[in-house]
C-alpha cells in the first residue's frame, strides 16, 4: 500500500497530465482576468463561510475542482480593476520559475544545496547594486520579504555602530532608531524585536505631504540624547506605505553622516524607481545609504515573496549573524557569498533569484523602467481626474502609484464622512468588481488605491469613479 501511494505521488505521467491541465487553466484565467469582459476582481465571502467551504471541500470536493475553486475564491491581481494592496500582478514567466524552484527545492543554506541559485543570486545582487550606483565594495542577498529584510538591516546597523557586542553580550545601554511617523509598521516591529521598546523608536512627525519633516531631525536627536538614548540608525521611507510619500533621502544621508549613524532606506515599494529615468530623482541620496530594501514582488512584477537587501559595504552583508568576534573573520569568510545560511535569518529559502534573473535575462532593465514609469504616470492621471470632480478630496498629491482620496459632501461632519467612506469601501468589496483598500491619515478615513496592474487604464479609473459615486449615492 505504501509503495503504491508513493509510486502514484511521483508518477511522471500524472505530473505531466496535471501540469498541462494546470497551465491551460492558468492561461484561461489570465485571458479572462485581463480581457475587456473580465469577471469580478474578488468574489467576496465572509471569513466564517469561507472556512466552512474549505472544510467541506476537503471531505466532499472533487479533486479536479480544486484549482478552479482556488481561483474562484481568490483576488485576481491581473484584473485591471485590482487597485488594492501593494502586490504585483506577476509576469507569467515567473510562475514557471516558481515551479522550477518548487521541484528542485534547493534550500541554499550551503553552496552544495544550491549551486545554481547561489551564483544566480550573486549576479542579481551585483546588477541591483550597480543600478543603485554603489561602486566600491557592495553586496547583499535575497530574503523572504521586506519585514525580514528591514529587521536584518537594523541588526546590521546595530552591530556596525554600537560599540558593545550586543549580539553576544546583550545590551545595557538604551538604544534607538529614528523613523518617520508614517513609516511602515515593520520598523516598529523590528525595533521591538530587538528590545528597543517604545522609547527607542524616535518618531519624526510628517510634513504636510506625509513625508518626514527633516527640519525636526536635530531637535529629536538632541532630545533623545538628553534622555540617554543612543541613536544608531535612521530610516528613510521610499515611499511610506499609506500615502506613497518619499522621504528626502539626500537630507537624511547628510544627517546620518554628520551624526555618524547608519542610514537605511526602506525602498520595499518604491526602491524600484532606480530603474525609472523619469522618477529616479525621487531617490536622490540613496547611493549614500548603508543598506537598502527593495521588494521584487511589489513594483518589479515578481511573485511573493522576493526581496533584495543591499549593502554599500558587503562586509555588513556577511557578518551580521557571525557567531564569533569580528576580529576572527578571515578573508575567506568575508567573501563567503556562497553560503546563504550565514547571512540571513533563513537557513532554507526558496530559489527566488530565478524570478529576478529570468526577467533581467529575457527583458532587461527596460521592463522595470517601463512598468514603474507607467504606474506612477497613471497615478498623476488619476489625481487630475479626482481634482476636477467636486465630489472628491485628495489627501496629498501622489509621488508614486499610491493615491488616497475620499468622497465629500457639504453638511456632513468629519465623523459622518469617515463612516460614509468606510461604508462605500465595504460596499465595493462586497460588489467585487473593483478592489481598493482604505487607510486613516491623521484620524481621517480615506479610500486608497495602489495602481499595481499593468493593464489598468484611464478608462478603468473613470469606471471606478463612476462606481464610487453611484455607491455613495445609494448609501447617502
Amino acid at each position: 500500500m505504501a509503495k503504491e501511494i508513493l509510486k502514484t505521488v511521483y508518477s511522471h505521467n500524472q505530473f505531466a497530465n496535471n501540469g498541462h491541465q494546470l497551465i491551460d487553466t492558468l492561461v484561461d484565467h489570465l485571458q479572462k482576468s485581463t480581457s475587456a469582459k473580465n469577471p469580478k476582481t474578488i468574489n467576496w465571502n465572509v471569513p466564517k463561510k469561507e472556512l466552512e467551504f474549505w472544510k467541506d471541500f476537503l471531505k466532499n470536493g472533487n479533486d479536479g475542482d480544486f484549482i478552479p475553486e482556488v481561483l474562484k475564491h481568490s483576488i485576481h491581481t491581473h484584473n485591471p480593476r485590482y487597485m488594492g494592496h501593494q502586490v504585483a500582478a506577476p509576469a507569467p514567466i515567473t510562475a514557471l520559475t516558481a515551479m522550477v524552484s518548487s521541484i528542485l527545492n534547493n534550500g541554499m543554506a550551503v553552496f552544495e544545496m544550491g549551486m545554481a541559485p547561489s551564483a544566480i543570486e550573486q549576479v542579481v545582487i551585483e546588477s541591483i547594486c550597480k543600478k543603485i550606483g554603489y561602486d566600491r565594495n557592495p553586496g547583499g542577498f535575497l530574503t523572504s520579504g521586506g519585514t525580514l529584510a528591514n529587521l536584518t538591516a537594523l541588526l546590521s546597523a546595530r552591530k556596525a555602530i554600537v560599540k558593545q557586542d550586543v549580539w553576544n553580550e546583550g545590551h545595557s545601554a538604551t538604544l534607538g532608531i529614528m523613523v518617520c511617523e508614517e513609516a511602515h509598521y515593520c520598523a516598529d516591529r523590528a525595533a521591538k524585536i530587538m528590545g528597543l521598546g517604545e522609547k527607542g523608536i524616535i518618531k519624526i512627525p510628517a510634513s504636510e505631504n506625509f513625508s518626514m519633516d527633516t527640519t525636526l531631525l536635530d531637535r529629536y536627536y538632541t532630545e533623545a540624547a538628553s534622555k540617554g538614548i543612543e541613536i544608531f540608525a535612521i530610516i528613510g521611507s521610499a515611499p511610506s506605505t499609506a500615502t506613497g510619500a518619499y522621504d528626502n533621502l539626500d537630507v537624511l544621508s547628510k544627517f546620518a553622516q554628520q551624526k555618524q549613524i547608519w542610514f537605511h532606506v526602506d525602498g520595499a515599494h518604491g526602491g524600484a524607481a532606480i530603474y525609472s529615468e523619469k522618477y529616479k530623482h525621487l531617490l536622490q541620496g540613496i547611493v549614500h545609504a548603508d543598506s537598502i530594501v527593495i521588494d521584487g514582488h511589489k513594483m518589479m512584477l515578481m511573485p511573493t515573496i522576493t526581496t533584495a537587501l543591499l549593502f554599500k559595504d558587503k562586509k555588513h552583508a556577511q557578518d551580521t549573524f557571525n557567531q564569533r568576534a569580528d576580529y576572527l573573520l578571515d578573508d575567506v569568510e568575508e567573501e563567503d557569498w556562497i553560503n546563504s545560511g550565514k547571512k540571513t535569518f533563513e537557513c532554507t529559502k526558496t530559489m527566488m533569484c530565478l524570478h529576478w534573473f529570468a526577467l533581467l535575462k529575457h527583458y532587461g532593465d527596460t521592463l522595470f523602467d517601463a512598468f514603474v514609469t507607467r504606474q506612477y504616470d497613471l497615478a498623476k492621471t488619476f489625481e487630475k481626474m479626482l481634482i476636477e470632480d467636486p465630489k472628491f478630496q485628495l489627501a496629498t498629491s501622489p509621488q508614486s502609484n499610491i493615491l488616497c482620496f475620499r468622497c465629500i459632501e457639504k453638511g456632513k461632519t468629519n465623523g459622518q464622512l469617515d463612516a460614509w467612506n468606510a461604508a462605500i469601501r465595504q460596499r465595493l468589496l462586497e460588489d467585487g468588481e473593483f478592489y481598493i483598500v482604505q487607510t486613516k491619515l491623521r484620524g481621517i478615513h480615506y479610500l486608497r488605491t495602489t495602481l499595481m496592474n499593468p493593464f489598468t487604464t484611464k478608462d478603468h479609473l473613470r469606471q471606478l469613479v463612476k462606481k464610487i459615486k453611484a455607491v455613495a449615492a445609494s448609501i447617502n
